[in-house]
């Protein structure tokens, strides 16, 4: 059992809005199911930070979710700022029982045990997004919320982010704040692209291993999380 993670799939098949326009993202959904399939197993786990569908409504992700459930393994799905479908926790879960997406998971307020590893996360607030304190409280609340229900369950707890908390030129204090107080040692986050990727920090900072994993900057190949 593998815990794997990649962020901003930006699916669109059930939408005019394919990402292949934009420079190294030609026939990305290919490319992300075939080295999808080739890493990971079903017994494996994948958590997708963010960004997953274009779609404005679950109804119009039905394809992407029907994509991503086809492939190996279980997802945990985080919001991201394009995830324009989201609705609340209660209507997600029905409509993915409802549609037989069975290996389709959010993470909202909560958290999961995969073997050795407790993910806990968000979809974070900073960088690129508006100054909002109300916001900013919130996405903290639910990062901490969702760090001590990992706790609750053992094993070493990993951050999982949409926003980067840190970046080359200046860092989000009050996520920090969060999780270095609960001791985390793992975060990884996605929103990065392209040339946006020179600006993300990847190393130590704070005591916390940070790495960038959206799709393109990966190669759209999942990123092994590792037991040090």
């Amino acid at each position: 059992m593998s815990l794997y993670v990649i962020g901003d799939t930006h699916l669109s098949f059930g939408t005019d809005k394919p990402m292949d326009i934009f420079g190294g993202w030609n026939d990305y959904s290919e490319r992300l199911k075939n080295n999808w399939q080739i890493l990971v197993n079903k017994e494996d786990t994948v958590v997708i930070n963010g960004d997953i569908s274009w779609g404005m409504s679950l109804r119009e992700s039905f394809k992407d979710f029907e994509f991503l459930n086809s492939l190996n393994g279980n997802k945990i799905i985080i919001k991201g700022n394009h995830d324009y479908w989201w609705s609340t926790r209660t209507k997600i879960d029905s409509f993915f029982r409802e549609n037989g997406f069975d290996t389709l998971k959010i993470l909202h307020n909560n958290a999961y045990r995969i073997g050795e590893f407790c993910v806990a996360g968000s979809r974070g607030w900073f960088f690129d997004a508006e100054p909002d304190s109300k916001v900013m409280a919130r996405e903290c609340a639910r990062i901490d919320r969702s760090i001590i229900s990992a706790k609750s369950l053992g094993g070493e707890t990993v951050a999982f982010l949409h926003y980067p908390p840190v970046s080359q030129a200046k860092d989000c204090e009050a996520i920090i704040e969060v999780l270095s107080g609960h001791g985390i040692k793992r975060c990884y986050y996605g929103h990065l692209h392209g040339s946006a990727a020179k600006y993300a920090f990847c190393g130590v900072k704070y005591g916390i291993d940070f790495r960038l994993v959206s799709a393109d900057y990966l190669g759209f190949c999942p990123k092994c999380v590792c037991v040090p």
